[in-house]
């Protein structure tokens, strides 16, 4: 039974409900399976002077141009971060490599984390700055020495803590010999504090774009230590991968630095919650790709971002981004255009596969319930021929099966079927008839 056969008002009726079956299915898919992206996401950064921050405000930026305030919590660095992240007071936040679960206990389990990883997106070099010490054959030379190893909270700190136990200056419950001073200042202040010779040195974990390492490496007076055990340091902390930092690569007019210095290097990681909006996943990739995809002092051109060497999981997202690029219609649309079209598209392909059985399903129901009408009519007439042949009515009795023939007869008359039961109604219609005249005989 198609719908065209069916009376007008039924038709009507099946518009109808069809109409509201479609909107109420879109509603809930829609509310449920694939919900608008949040126009406001909370990030944690790192300190205000970091490479983190100055990398989230161009983030910023790129996601401000596509509808999206990205708000940034400064912190005091990596720890901070992903203590954030694991207490979903931020969506997103960028982690400095070596702190995933995987890294510090090779027993965990990645897969139970809430966290996944969008790209690694720049190289983060281990730095040893100091004064005139030849920290080059190890940092042994830095017992009795004031020493700026980072914020409290920061993964600079605990990275540089890691390297110190490995050189004995630092010892399993965290103590250091007497005479050395490892004191709680990162970024410019500790930068600040060396360049005014109020300490020895300083260990940074820093992208080469932060200021405070900008500024010690433009310094003459500041030496940066080429450590020979790179290679070693590098198999004992497999989050660590060695780096050069190539002759006059910081100012060939001035032969900064005047000879090829190998360093330690972690990789930074965009950090988002697993239930960040897919389509946010894909503009924060974008934002990335705009910020690190230039060529740096340790990678080349297109090299970041990346899928590789995360600390995390990576995103279902990003596993697509990094295979196939940008979803095809936000290659195309703006960003909130294609994110409605495809919403749209998700949304209309289960209405489909829903509406499609209603299409068939609901005229037959209906035509069942006409026909249901038109057999208890049939009933009814049956019932009084059968009490006719059965018995003698009485006056009051014949009275009352003639109102009634009367009733059904009006109901029919004024009754709207579908063309396919005329032959049928008006059968009926002779049937009530033929009841008639036996009783009026």
């Amino acid at each position: 039974m198609v719908l065209p056969m069916l009376s007008p008002r039924q038709r009507l009726l099946a518009s109808l409900a069809i109409t509201v079956l479609a909107a109420v299915g879109a509603w809930a898919l829609i509310r449920f399976l694939s919900p608008d992206p949040p126009r406001v996401v909370q990030m944690s950064t790192g300190a205000p002077d970091g490479a983190y921050h100055q990398f989230a405000l161009k983030y910023q930026r790129v996601l401000r141009d596509n509808g999206i305030t990205l708000e940034l919590q400064p912190s005091s660095g990596s720890v901070e971060n992903l203590q954030r992240l694991q207490q979903g007071r931020v969506a997103v936040g960028l982690v400095q490599g070596g702190l995933g679960p995987g890294v510090q206990d090779p027993l965990a389990d990645n897969a139970d984390t809430p966290l996944r990883t969008l790209a690694t997106v720049s190289h983060e070099p281990l730095w040893v700055f100091s004064h005139t010490l030849n920290l080059d054959g190890g940092l042994g030379a830095l017992k009795g020495r004031r020493v700026a190893v980072g914020a409290p909270g920061s993964g600079n700190r605990q990275l540089a803590m890691q390297l110190l136990a490995t050189y004995g200056l630092v010892d399993a419950q965290g103590r250091w010999p007497a005479g050395t001073e490892l004191l709680d200042l990162g970024g410019v202040a500790a930068a600040n504090a060396l360049q005014a010779q109020q300490i020895d040195a300083v260990i940074l974990v820093a992208a080469a774009q932060a200021p405070a390492v900008a500024r010690l490496l433009d310094n003459p007076n500041i030496r940066l230590a080429a450590l020979d055990h790179v290679e070693g340091l590098a198999r004992r902390f497999p989050f660590f991968q060695p780096v050069v930092l190539r002759r006059g690569a910081i100012d060939p007019a001035r032969d900064i630095p005047p000879r090829d210095i190998p360093l330690l290097s972690t990789t930074a990681n965009l950090v988002v919650q697993d239930s960040l909006h897919p389509a946010l996943g894909y503009l924060l990739l974008e934002a990335a790709r705009a910020t690190h995809a230039g060529p740096g002092l340790f990678h080349r051109q297109g090299e970041f971002p990346s899928p590789v060497g995360t600390d995390f999981p990576l995103a279902e997202e990003a596993d697509r981004y990094f295979k196939n690029g940008r979803p095809f219609l936000q290659r195309y649309l703006p960003f909130w255009v294609a994110n409605f079209v495809q919403r749209l598209v998700l949304t209309l392909l289960p209405l489909v596969a829903i509406l499609v059985p209603v299409f068939k399903f609901l005229p037959a129901l209906l035509h069942w319930k006409e026909r249901n009408r038109l057999f208890r009519r049939y009933g009814e007439l049956k019932f009084l021929e059968r009490d006719i042949d059965t018995r003698t009515l009485s006056d009051d009795e014949k009275a009352q099966a003639l109102l009634r023939l009367d009733a059904i007869e009006a109901e029919i008359r004024h009754a709207r079927f579908a063309l396919d039961f005329s032959d049928r109604v008006y059968t009926l219609r002779q049937h009530v008839d033929y009841v008639r005249r036996r009783l009026d005989g």
